[in-house]
């Protein structure tokens, strides 16, 4: 917005010329965030101890969780409003890109309000069923898996793979499919992910610069050309929301650090997850995007083995699932398994950033 009210006052006053860089409005974006975050975090956190929007505690998990029960939870609501504040005010308005990935932000976010709601309410860690908000997450996708097929941009259907220089398959209207799959299982990999302090929030920061860093390549087609990349028209403005994200997870994590002072809930996992994924498929990464989410992949990989050795085998693979569970109950303290998986989040996503000259 503000680009578009000061930018054509640059015939009266050069300068103003800045607002019409990604780099410059996607740091203000990112500045933007983590300020609203600091001056509001305490002041929303204190609300909601006041309304007793507490986190209820899994009684099946390890023992160390139980006396964070009570924590202020539902803090992903400042992130949703950080980001939506930041974006109003530094993006370019006309790029129906930069709208599509927000909308689906805040309609992730809604789904996971509603869930967190119900939690909360009702004094358990049972929020929606399964079912509903799995019928929840696949309306939204279906919906954005729509606009992109039916956006007339070129080779929207075409897959690449890290380390192919060229599409290796146009998928028509599979890629429909394809794509609301990855929505869905995307934002349920992050959501997984977060149970410990600061490690969500740690590794969303990691996996929104290496988002920031290929939006800001693939919208650039002097950049593109050079790394054999695809050239997306208008995705560079999605630098913007990256930053803007990195900003808002920096300043959840300043009260989400262990011992945390609230905690991010489905509201902030589903929607930023989600966001993940439509990006990945604006861009057309939608294979690198597992590389740079190489934890979250980890993450959901053990639900689904340990559901489905236990039903085959009656045995389970392992200790308790999601995988950073298991390393708590293998004896590691909470913080080294954070810091840890810090540490394997930043190999992913340099690794993935490595694919762009290995082609």
């Amino acid at each position: 917005m503000l680009k578009e009210f000061i930018y054509p006052l640059v015939k009266f006053f050069t300068p103003f010329n800045v607002f019409s860089y990604l780099t410059f409005r996607g740091a203000y974006a990112a500045l933007t965030t983590l300020l609203v975050c600091f001056i509001f975090g305490s002041r929303i956190i204190e609300s909601l101890r006041i309304l007793k929007i507490g986190q209820s505690i899994r009684e099946d998990g390890p023992a160390t969780h139980l006396k964070k029960g009570g924590t202020p939870t539902m803090g992903g609501v400042f992130i949703i409003v950080s980001v939506t504040i930041s974006m109003l005010l530094w993006m370019d308005i006309r790029n129906w890109k930069v709208w599509l990935c927000l909308g689906a932000f805040i309609a992730f976010g809604i789904i996971g309000f509603i869930d967190d709601y119900l939690k909360v309410s009702r004094h358990n860690s049972e929020g929606l069923p399964v079912w509903g908000k799995l019928v929840g997450q696949f309306i939204v996708a279906i919906a954005v898996m729509l606009i992109l097929y039916f956006s007339g941009e070129e080779d929207i259907t075409d897959l690449y793979i890290p380390f192919f220089k060229n599409p290796v398959v146009d998928m028509g209207w599979l890629w429909i499919p394809f794509g609301i799959l990855l929505i869905v299982g995307e934002s349920n990999a992050v959501n997984f992910s977060d149970g410990l302090d600061g490690l969500l929030a740690g590794l969303l920061i990691l996996v929104f610069i290496a988002l920031a860093i290929l939006t800001y390549l693939s919208g650039r087609a002097d950049y593109s050309s050079y790394l054999g990349i695809p050239f997306i028209g208008g995705a560079g403005e999605l630098t913007v929301f990256c930053l803007a994200a990195v900003g808002a997870c920096i300043g959840f994590l300043w009260f989400n650090a262990h011992p945390a002072e609230v905690f991010m809930g489905d509201v902030g996992s589903l929607s930023l997850g989600g966001v993940v994924a439509v990006i990945s498929l604006v861009i057309k990464k939608e294979i690198l995007i597992l590389i740079v989410g190489g934890v979250f992949v980890l993450e959901i990989a053990s639900v689904v083995i340990q559901v489905l050795s236990y039903k085959l085998r009656k045995k389970r693979v392992f200790k308790m699932a999601p995988l950073h569970h298991h390393f708590e109950l293998s004896g590691w303290a909470e913080t080294k398994v954070v810091i840890r998986f810090w540490i394997l989040g930043g190999l992913f996503a340099i690794i993935a950033l490595s694919t762009l000259k290995i082609q």
